[in-house]
């Protein structure tokens, strides 16, 4: 199975899209996106230096632009999953069907400008925390009333909340961590950006949406998201919620992700990937910098991606654990077993009580990803269910 990546704000580099504009339509494309977007796509993908770049506002739907841009130089229909890494998100939805391309920029467009509006409300920032141990981190940044807006696996957590606080977490990391200020405008993924999440669920609103056509996961809980409207609703609490992307990494391991494209600008979620998985086995990865990249993508989707058929595609579906404890699957279900919407496939049990696990379509039970009794964690994905689309 093949993974497809949309990467977040501070990938950008000035200069990225230049040779993009190369490929037929591509100019064309930018400039009715920057209309939507309210940005010139154009400019800031190819003469902007790297401080006009870094302005929320401009960034964010620079980066789901140049995703999308990238992604249309490739057969999706045979990608399996598809993720994004915060603003990512907007990116990997419209891949995976949820919004038009059309409906990624101008969201984009609109939370970058509240984010950005937010940002000016009062100082705040963020720094990265490298290495270290995991509760210990988190527990230092809680210490020092800040929040951890990145999870991002590897041994990176950002923390993130008022500048003074920040600095006081600098000059005392945690034990064997080291903390690094990062030039961003504001606190993200903090409570801090309340009002731009009521902007963005303003505009969300009107928004049509669709069911994902291929698996597609959430910077939430590293869940695969099975209806439209719930990620659409969960894009804009992600505003203030933490991006869990060591959970979607844990993800794409279970699903047995065997290769991975990261969309332009490539590089820092498969660095990401490879020093959090280099113990299990690292997925083979390809990053699309430019079109030059491209021979490289189509190749791995040839040899990893689901292969092309005229018959009903298969959409596959991953229900998961809503929390911690050992997984108990269903009496008498087994894999090839039918399915219904609602079904209860088994329960997670823990000291709390059994929690049931239902299915959230029909179809048939592929596999089990979880075995009986095993331990599992929250978000963790426990069956894959098949159906015809």
């Amino acid at each position: 199975m093949l993974a497809v990546l949309s990467p977040g704000q501070g990938s950008q580099k000035p200069g990225f899209l230049t040779p993009w504009l190369d490929l037929p339509d591509a100019e064309a494309r930018l400039r009715w996106w920057s209309a939507l977007a309210g940005v010139d796509l154009v400019h800031l993908g190819t003469q902007a230096d790297a401080e006009e770049i870094k302005d929320t506002a401009r960034t964010q739907p620079l980066l789901v632009a140049a995703a999308l841009l990238a992604a249309e130089h490739l057969p999706m229909h045979d990608v399996g999953v598809t993720a994004g890494h915060s603003v990512g998100e907007l990116g990997a939805a419209a891949l995976a069907g949820v919004l038009t391309a059309e409906t990624a920029i101008t969201l984009a467009g609109v939370r970058g400008r509240e984010m950005a509006a937010a940002c000016a409300l009062e100082p705040t920032g963020m720094a990265a925390v490298l290495g270290g141990d995991a509760d210990e981190v988190l527990a230092a940044i809680e210490a020092h009333g800040l929040h951890p807006a990145n999870r991002n696996g590897a041994g990176q957590v950002v923390a993130a909340g008022p500048g003074d606080r920040l600095e006081k977490l600098v000059a005392n990391p945690p034990t064997r961590a080291r903390v690094t200020m990062l030039k961003v405008a504001g606190a993200f993924h903090t409570p801090y950006m309340a009002p731009a999440e009521r902007a963005l669920a303003t505009v969300a609103a009107g928004i049509t949406t669709a069911d994902p056509k291929r698996i597609l996961l959430s910077n939430l809980d590293g869940t695969a998201v099975t209806h439209g409207r719930e990620m659409l609703q969960r894009l804009v609490r992600q505003v203030t919620a933490p991006v869990r992307w060591d959970l979607c990494i844990r993800t794409l391991a279970d699903l047995g992700v065997t290769a991975i494209i990261e969309l332009a600008p490539a590089g820092t979620l498969t660095n990401l990937i490879k020093r959090e998985l280099k113990a299990t086995g690292v997925p083979e990865l390809v990053t699309l910098n430019t079109p030059d990249d491209l021979p490289a993508a189509r190749d791995l989707i040839a040899r990893h991606g689901k292969p092309a058929s005229h018959r009903p595609t298969t959409q596959y579906r991953v229900v998961v654990a809503s929390s911690a404890g050992s997984f108990e699957p269903a009496e008498g279900l087994n894999e090839g077993d039918p399915v219904r919407a609602g079904q209860i496939v088994g329960q997670v049990v823990s000291r709390h009580g059994a929690a049931e696990v239902a299915a959230h379509d029909g179809g048939v039970l592929t596999e089990w990803l979880a075995h009986p009794n095993a331990p599992v964690a929250p978000g963790q994905p426990l069956a894959r269910i098949g159906g015809h689309i």
